[in-house]
């Protein structure tokens, strides 16, 4: 986890699966006077990679390198995370597991389809996770 901008000690930081933003504020030694977090969803869980920025309007860029929105990010089925998994609409920690569960006892996906195999997954979540998910 990149965290960055008005921030005590701005830096890279290694948190447990299943943290979530307010905690990678937290180990960056809390917002610097004067900064505002208004921007930030304080209580959603981290991605494996992400940055936060604290007191941007838009998340930051390297030169070169597109930034991708957590919430707009397309997940590959077959190596996203439980953490990742419970980002798509409709899916909590229990159906982010079953999908998991289902992706390891069939040695993977092949097709997003598959996904209406998954217990829990009815016609409406599919409809909403299909256009968030790949192969």
């Amino acid at each position: 986890m990149h965290v960055a901008g008005k921030i005590r000690k701005p830096g890279v930081y290694l948190l447990p699966s299943g943290a979530r933003v307010t905690d990678a504020v937290a180990a960056a030694g809390g917002v610097s006077r004067g900064a505002s977090i208004g921007g930030l969803n304080l209580a959603r869980r981290l991605i494996d990679g992400e940055q936060i920025v604290v007191g941007a309007k838009q998340p930051a860029a390297i030169p070169g390198s597109p930034v991708v929105d957590p919430a707009n990010a397309v997940l590959d089925l077959n190596s996203a995370t439980p953490e990742q998994l419970e980002q798509l609409p409709g899916v909590g920690e229990v159906l982010a597991a079953r999908i998991v569960e289902f992706r390891t006892s069939r040695g993977g996906f092949t097709t997003v389809d598959q996904l209406r195999e998954v217990s829990g997954i009815g016609p409406k979540t599919f409809e909403e996770i299909k256009p968030k998910v790949r192969i």
